[in-house]
């Protein structure tokens, strides 16, 4: 025959160990609710709450969510009068921009224009100095032939009038070197004519070759000429547009001094959020050693709670109608915590 079951040991082990995990379920639920109540408040506390502010130029403000309190929208407001000051600077900064536009319109006839000035030059420095030297030889001495002919035809003329066309002299039987030819007799006057062309040809000769280089230097200064005329057309469009800018500067200007209301309010704001969070942070700190003694607390009570209930249970398995039987009775009728059904 087996050994009889030890009911009193064991509903005695069942209630205690029962009673103890609901208990330390219950002191851990009341302790999580106690820590997000808290963590909920300091989170309130840290939130960035900005600050209005007024100033000559403008005013700001902020809007909330009425149900979290979060900040949701923020702005500012110009001043009346000073936002008449930056619509005039606005009408002004459109006038000039159509200053600028203009100006902008004419560059393509100055693009035009530089355009043909730099070919020009191009073309001059296109020939090299020493072509350039012997065309200007050609060019004078064509201008000059007709006079020569002129005056040669005079200085005939007058010889043979007067019966010295014929005349020569200065000539020689010996030569520079022994047995050299002698030196050719020659009519003076003829001699002195054509070596006084000799010596204005050797000049002209001398000068083609200052205006050979003179020609390249004056292409090259059409070429500059022409970048520079239509780098001053750019020039034009920026100094035309210089008012525009000035105004639209301006206009900035004041929108930044009254935009300055909402910039204030942030920086209270983040002063004061900082100051918030280091308050939440203690908050936080104390709350967490509220709640723990809290949990340790309610543990500690229910633990003490096991041993009357444990030793009601085994009273009811001594004797089901005996004084054991009976005092359980009188303790659940009793108990603070109800009748307990079993």
């Amino acid at each position: 025959m087996a050994d009889p079951i030890d009911w009193t040991s064991l509903l005695g082990t069942l209630g205690s160990s029962a009673v103890g995990a609901v208990g330390t379920n219950y002191a851990a639920n009341q302790a999580a609710d106690a820590a997000r109540q808290s963590a909920q408040q300091a989170a309130q506390m840290a939130q960035f709450r900005p600050v209005g502010v007024t100033t000559r130029f403008g005013k700001s403000g902020f809007n909330y969510d009425p149900t979290t309190g979060q900040l949701v929208g923020a702005g500012y407001q110009v001043a009346p009068d000073v936002a008449a000051l930056r619509e005039g600077l606005l009408g002004m900064a459109g006038t000039g921009l159509g200053q600028a536009q203009q100006i902008q319109g004419i560059q393509p006839n100055i693009n035009e224009q530089a355009r043909g000035l730099f070919n020009l030059g191009a073309q001059y420095v296109a020939q090299t100095p020493q072509a350039a030297a012997q065309q200007y030889m050609t060019q004078q001495q064509q201008l000059l032939a007709p006079g020569r002919e002129q005056q040669l035809a005079q200085t005939v003329n007058q010889q043979q009038q007067q019966g010295r066309l014929g005349l020569a002299t200065g000539g020689t039987t010996a030569g520079y070197t022994t047995g050299g030819q002698g030196l050719q007799a020659t009519n003076p006057q003829l001699a002195a004519l054509y070596n006084a062309r000799a010596a204005q040809d050797a000049q002209l000769a001398a000068q083609a070759q200052q205006a050979g280089q003179q020609q390249v230097q004056f292409g090259q200064g059409l070429m500059t000429g022409g970048l520079n005329l239509s780098g001053q057309g750019f020039g034009l469009q920026t100094q035309a547009l210089a008012p525009y800018s000035q105004y639209m500067q301006g206009a900035t200007g004041i929108e930044n001094q009254a935009a300055n209301a909402l910039t204030y309010g942030q920086g209270l704001g983040s002063a004061g959020a900082a100051q918030a969070q280091a308050a939440a942070n203690q908050y936080a700190a104390g709350q967490a050693t509220a709640n723990a003694a809290q949990r340790a607390a309610l543990q500690g009570t229910v633990a003490g709670l096991t041993d009357p209930i444990s030793a009601l249970i085994k009273g009811l398995s001594a004797t089901p109608t005996g004084s054991g039987y009976q005092q359980a009775v009188n303790y659940a009728s009793t108990s603070p915590y109800g009748w307990l059904d079993f």
